[in-house]
């Protein structure tokens, strides 16, 4: 079976709960690099091969430069970092640019690096083992995408960052095996205009997208800003009630 540890899912920091999105699949895969997976320990980064970027916000990739630092000399492959062409250009000018941090691309040699990218677009998958990472559609401030994970027990969607986005809903319209939905709502209700300026998702917002009749997979919600926990809960089960929206919590586990 395969397993999603959620090592953060936080909208921002402050305090032990709060670690930004990091969710790991089994011990060799992560769905983004937030600040949650800092918990990790060395022997437990080192095991991680392939990372799946959303986009290039710095919640979503804040411990990729890190990770990269702590193990690279420990790991006899480089670590792969899938993502759109976009969010490697992203991530290339201002991240691994020699000046915010090194090119881990080139060093330290160019022929054996300790990180290398790998383009994945809308439309393509990629196969690790028994599991397919499929990026999704999402619409954000910057160039983003979701991901559908594929099992042959059945699949999970991430949604990633996202404002109202009717492609990325008729792409999980047409997953017959879906078991669990991670989809974002960073603000609860009373901050509708700062989600819509942010692009962003309310309970509001993602209420008006969701499927009707309610699906038979399991809505867990992400990227909540701390300090809005409660009201974001509330405004959900008011507008939402009929999908049982849970709110994810670092440490959580889910089994395919």
């Amino acid at each position: 079976m395969m397993k999603l540890t959620v090592l953060g899912c936080s909208g921002g920091i402050g305090g032990d709960a709060h670690r930004t999105t990091a969710l790991l699949v089994d011990d060799d895969v992560l769905i983004d690099a937030g600040t949650g997976v800092a918990d990790l320990d060395i022997d437990a980064l080192a095991r991680i091969d392939h990372v799946f970027i959303t986009h290039a916000h710095i919640d979503h990739i804040a411990c990729l430069p890190l990770m990269v630092d702590a193990v690279g000399a420990r790991r006899a492959m480089p670590l792969v970092v899938h993502c759109t062409r976009a969010t490697e250009a992203i991530l290339r000018t201002h991240l691994f640019n020699d000046v915010l941090w090194p090119d881990f691309t080139r060093v330290p040699a160019q022929a054996k690096p300790f990180l290398r990218f790998e383009p994945l677009e809308e439309g393509e998958s990629c196969a690790l083992g028994e599991r397919i990472f499929t990026p999704l559609p999402a619409k954000h401030g910057v160039p983003a995408v979701g991901f559908r994970v594929a099992t042959p027990r059945g699949s999970l969607v991430f949604g990633s960052d996202t404002t109202v986005c009717p492609p990325f809903w008729d792409a999980v319209a047409r997953i017959p095996d879906l078991r669990y939905l991670i989809v974002e709502t960073a603000f609860p209700d009373s901050q509708r205009k700062l989600a819509i300026q942010s692009e962003h998702l309310c309970p509001s917002l993602l209420a008006s997208q969701l499927p009707s009749p309610p699906g038979a997979f399991r809505l867990l919600i992400s990227h909540v800003k701390p300090g809005y926990v409660d009201e974001t809960l509330q405004d959900l089960q008011r507008v939402a009630e009929s999908h049982a929206p849970a709110i994810l919590a670092k440490g959580d586990i889910y089994w395919i």
